[in-house]
């Protein structure tokens, strides 16, 4: 099943970071996956998408951290589809995966700083957006 990463659309590209976020640690969990599951069926950005194309660009993913560049392949592959306006967007859903199963890891503390960097996102609100994650994720 292959994709063409050319057609990738702006929602494409915050489901593979989401994705991408999941797989860093090398196991995606269930808490993931449902998390995943639940931004793209009730999040207004992802009104209209459709679902079948999540597979592929799950895949597309999966190809990609198999390269020795894969990882700045897919950060290519993400800015060119998604708007600038929507970087926050894209950093608070990959913190939301990230905290979904009550724990950061190294691996994916990681990637969530290269994803700062590589969205040129202002540290402050960077900030503000784990925070709001980790307050939504919270253990009573």
């Amino acid at each position: 099943m292959s994709f063409d990463t050319a057609s990738m659309t702006p929602q494409d590209s915050l489901i593979a970071l989401m994705i991408a976020v999941s797989a860093s640690d090398e196991t995606i969990r269930a808490q993931e996956l449902a998390m995943i599951q639940q931004i793209v069926n009730h999040l207004p950005v992802f009104k209209g998408y459709d679902g079948d194309r999540l597979p592929r660009i799950a895949q597309v993913v999966f190809d990609l951290f198999e390269e020795e560049d894969g990882l700045d392949a897919l950060f290519g592959l993400i800015r060119d589809a998604l708007p600038e306006r929507l970087y926050e967007t894209a950093y608070a859903l990959a913190c939301d995966v990230a905290a979904a199963d009550g724990k950061l890891n190294d691996t994916e503390l990681r990637l969530l700083e290269e994803v700062r960097d590589e969205l040129n996102l202002d540290r402050l609100h960077a900030a503000a957006i784990e925070r709001g994650a980790r307050a939504r994720f919270a253990h009573s």
